[in-house]
């Protein structure tokens, strides 16, 4: 059996989110923001609108259950107030008031910490959370309770994720899909989606990332498995940070250290559960079919599935085209610069047990975050600061990788080795901008041999 393609099926006709509902909020949130746009009091502070969360992600989901709302985030961009800048939450009342006095939304607005719900009944919700733009830059959202702004980066996540995402082929995110259906069909555990996001994303490694994630099961089960193993070196729920905007963490999303605890103990079950059916797929269809829907439950083998398979399969097979037999050894070749090193290569023992986040700043009179700017120009600085949790001693070591038409026409500019330290201190690295191109530095932290954490950051020069 095509388990890829059965997985494929899955996603399609039971997990992925309907496309005449994603139409449907479309049109939702385009009246919503009209009739704030619309309104005589704050109306005009309304500058843009844009989707937040699963949304932006695009790992929205279709309700399991039939009572089972689906939702969905949008950032409501509005003209700075000095009043309301002394006071945050006053921008959270005005949106409210706003929904309140229109005639279609006033029985459907429900105030939350950071957004303003509408709620449609039985269907779905949207949070509308109010957003401004500082001067520099930066974006901040509302916290109601602390009347106090708080720093968000949604561009600069959608980044991340997508860094993420093209190094395992565009896996991450079906899995991610999956394991959000796993938890509300299991209901054993409860994790806010964007914790699961983070969690997951923060999983995926670069250097060998042909093999693990090389398809849909093949992913799902090297995640599960990396999550666990992480899990296992935090006993309490570790700080979990925004990759894309250094000082804001999660963690605020999950307070409660018994769902941690509960979290971990289904996390460890459910990657045994998807091993034991990932090594049957060699042996026993039959058996890998009913062991996949001991995790996902009866619709994974539901006549709906087995047809949207078939269609994938014939979809696959009329995309096929006969490769010409002098280009056939050269099929998926790997992108290798001379000279570079791979840290497989180096250690031969991995367990990512710890966190690490590489943070990018674009030096100059006013240091800005990377992920912010999104692009840097040539000729300028860069300086990568490693921030990781793994307790001394440890070493880290870096490598920097060039891609692009300049670098590969100087000899020896594609890089690619790996070195202990950074050249301004274990945790520090610089960097200048030379070539257009997307480029990447990652670095690796070693305790006792052995690779305990590591992370990837792209760096795309114009």
């Amino acid at each position: 059996m095509d388990f890829e393609a059965h997985f494929q099926g899955f996603l399609i006709s039971a997990v992925n989110l309907k496309p005449w509902k994603l139409d449907l909020l479309d049109t939702r949130v385009g009246a919503i923001t009209n009739a704030f746009q619309a309104d005589a009091e704050v109306g005009s502070t309304y500058k843009e609108h844009s989707p937040q969360g699963s949304w932006a992600q695009q790992t929205i989901i279709n309700p399991v259950d039939a009572f089972d709302e689906f939702d969905a985030d949008i950032l409501l961009h509005l003209e700075q107030d000095d009043d309301c800048n002394d006071n945050p939450k006053k921008y959270l009342q005005r949106v409210r008031a706003a929904y309140k006095r229109h005639t279609t939304y006033k029985s459907m607005v429900l105030r939350k910490n950071r957004c303003v719900r509408i709620e449609y009944a039985n269907d779905c919700h949207v949070d509308v959370v109010p957003a401004i733009t500082l001067a520099d830059g930066r974006q901040l959202i509302i916290n109601y309770a602390e009347n106090a702004f708080e720093e968000t980066n949604p561009v600069g996540f959608a980044d991340w994720m997508k860094e993420r995402d093209d190094i395992t082929g565009g896996n991450l995110r079906r899995v991610i899909r999956l394991f959000k259906w796993l938890r509300d069909y299991k209901n054993t555990f409860s994790c806010p989606s964007i914790i699961l996001t983070v969690m997951l994303g923060n999983r995926v490694r670069y250097w060998d990332s042909d093999t693990r994630y090389a398809d849909i099961p093949t992913t799902l089960v090297h995640l599960l498995e990396d999550l666990v193993t992480w899990l296992d070196g935090h006993v309490a729920m570790p700080l979990l940070d925004d990759p894309s905007c250094p000082g804001t963490n999660f963690n605020h999303r999950w307070k409660d250290p018994a769902k941690y605890e509960t979290f971990k103990k289904k996390a460890a079950d459910y990657a045994t559960w998807a091993r034991e059916a990932y090594e049957l797929q060699e042996d026993d269809d039959q058996a890998a079919l009913a062991a996949w829907q001991k995790l996902f439950g009866p619709e994974f083998a539901a006549d709906e599935v087995k047809n949207a398979r078939s269609q994938v399969i014939a979809h696959k097979a009329l995309l096929a085209s006969p490769m010409p037999r002098e280009a056939s050894s050269n099929v998926q070749s790997r992108d290798v610069a001379p000279h570079e090193e791979f840290i497989q290569h180096r250690f031969s023992s991995v367990t990512l047990r710890y966190d690490a986040r590489i943070d990018a700043v674009v030096l100059g009179s006013y240091p800005k975050n990377l992920r912010r700017m999104r692009v840097v120009p040539r000729h300028r600085d860069l300086r990568f600061h490693l921030v990781m949790d793994a307790p001394e001693p440890y070493e880290v070591l870096w490598k920097v990788r060039n891609h692009g038409a300049e670098a590969s026409r100087v000899p020896g500019e594609l890089r690619g080795q790996i070195r202990r330290g950074g050249n301004e201190g274990r945790n520090m690295h610089r960097e200048s901008t030379r070539y257009r191109g997307t480029h990447y530095v990652e670095a690796y932290v070693v305790k006792n041999g052995v690779v305990v954490a590591s992370d990837h950051h792209d760096v795309k020069i114009i």
